[in-house]
């Protein structure tokens, strides 16, 4: 199956008096970049997190955000923390001493200090219980939003491979009558030169005949790339990487048919394929 790196998964489970909040969310990356926003009570759990993570995706720039909600129904009524309030007196106090002028601090403003205010927390084995499954279905979730997001992403390049291949099956039955007309300029221009023994220029005429003429190998690496992309995208395994190589393959046999161009319609069909490679190339940025 085919993932996008983009893809998005949001979710939440209740805890002991609380409640888990997940949110991953993932772009294109050439490597895997992991980014974390947890609750100061959650980083130490960032490890654990990270390495769930990397254990099921190899690329893109992926953001997990955890929050821990508590409930107002909880069993326990939030406690002070006593000792810290004695603390922010004293410092008060002190400040005050030095700073006469200035406004003391509000009940509101002691109650939203960090740490004064403690709620029932559940245990650390416990969340970790709880952390661990909740991000393996969020992974879930994410993986199943990448796959959908890479499906489409591969119905388009299928689309542009289907046109690539209706473009060398267009100009391969041309090439004989393009080489030949081709090869009826070039006798004429032969005379002519050979009418002023000119041997270097009939040297040169050769050389590029022999040049121009033989496409066949470039259409037949254009074909077997297009089979080699279609093999990747139904293999089972991450297949950004090797896309964007055949990518480059692809766009450099475009290329050469169109330098070797002895035909309008041959150039055209360059420059045809060259624009979809790139519009596949470009699509392919995003797949893992």
């Amino acid at each position: 199956m085919t993932f996008s790196m983009t893809g998005f998964a949001a979710l939440e489970q209740p805890v002991e008096g609380a409640t888990l909040l997940l949110e991953l969310r993932a772009v294109n990356s050439r490597y895997l970049d992991l980014h974390f926003k947890l609750d100061e009570s959650l980083k130490s759990f960032e490890p654990q997190i990270r390495e769930l993570i990397a254990a099921q995706l190899s690329r893109g720039k992926v953001e997990c955000k955890i929050n821990l909600i508590q409930r107002t129904q909880s069993a326990q009524a939030p406690q002070l923390d006593e000792q810290l309030m004695q603390q922010l007196a004293e410092m008060q106090a002190k400040t005050l001493q030095f700073f006469p002028q200035s406004r003391a601090l509000s009940v509101a403003d002691i109650l939203r200090w960090p740490g004064v205010v403690q709620h029932e927390e559940p245990s650390q084995e416990s969340m970790a219980d709880d952390i661990r499954t909740l991000v393996l279905q969020g992974l879930q979730d994410l993986t199943a939003s990448r796959a959908r997001e890479g499906e489409k992403l591969k119905a388009l390049i299928l689309d542009r491979l289907v046109q690539i291949e209706a473009l060398v099956t267009k100009v391969k039955p041309l090439l004989p009558q393009l080489n030949k007309e081709y090869q009826a300029r070039l006798e004429q221009k032969l005379q002519e030169t050979i009418k002023t023994v000119d041997h270097e220029r009939i040297a040169q005429e050769l050389v590029l005949f022999a040049q121009r003429i033989d496409v066949d190998e470039e259409l037949s690496r254009l074909t077997a790339h297009v089979s080699e992309v279609k093999r990747i995208l139904n293999a089972d395994a991450p297949a950004g990487k090797r896309l964007d190589f055949l990518m480059q393959e692809l766009n450099r046999e475009a290329n050469t048919l169109g330098s070797k161009s002895v035909s309008v319609q041959t150039t055209q069909v360059s420059m045809e394929l060259k624009v979809l490679i790139e519009q596949m190339r470009e699509q392919i940025q995003n797949i893992e």
